[in-house]
């Protein structure tokens, strides 16, 4: 017999608000948990945003975590990137990973992350940003295909599963390239 374990959505009140210090170790966790059997991960994912946070392209202000009832249950970060065309090299922003606990997918609090992210990021006056992802999950917040503009991952990935979005008007004229990832990634 299957015992079912309710949780009460009820009176959740989600909080996005900058990660602090003493959240580490619960993103940390919060990040394996919400990949650890998604089909499309590595399982290495929590490992990615240690490395993140303590590399020279972390962005403390664009790491945000998502909270119910003072519980860190979601987390989002940006990383500095560049896009390479030759010798024209274009700042911008790597965004992911993006985790939600379990228990809290599928409920719109990587929505939420997302969103605030973007808008932070583009209160910075960042200019672009990409992401590798699902292709039916990333264009509604704005993501086109990188494709269209001619900026390109260093890698083979699925079609449409590489998005691209400019921050502030104009921001991806006369960009194209190949997209260069902080070292960490290991791309």
């Amino acid at each position: 017999m299957k015992i079912w374990n309710f949780i009460d959505y009820s009176n959740m009140e989600i909080k996005i608000r900058k990660e602090e210090v003493r959240d580490y170790d619960t993103v940390i966790n919060v990040t394996e948990l919400a990949f650890k059997n998604m089909p499309y991960a590595d399982g290495n994912e929590h490992i990615l945003v240690k490395n993140l946070s303590m590399s020279d392209d972390f962005i403390p202000q664009l790491s945000l975590v998502a909270e119910n009832n003072g519980k860190v249950i979601g987390h989002i970060m940006f990383s500095n990137s560049q896009i390479i065309d030759n010798d024209f090299v274009h700042d911008c922003l790597t965004l992911g990973p993006v985790s939600v606990h379990p228990d809290f997918q599928n409920m719109g609090i990587g929505s939420k992350l997302v969103r605030e992210g973007l808008k932070i990021a583009k209160e910075m006056n960042y200019r672009i940003v990409h992401v590798l992802g699902h292709p039916e999950y990333y264009p509604r917040f704005g993501f086109k295909n990188a494709g269209e503009y001619g900026i390109r991952m260093p890698f083979a990935v699925p079609e449409g599963a590489f998005m691209v979005m400019e921050l502030q008007d104009g921001g991806l004229q006369g960009v194209s390239g190949t997209v260069e990832y902080a070292k960490e990634f290991g791309i």
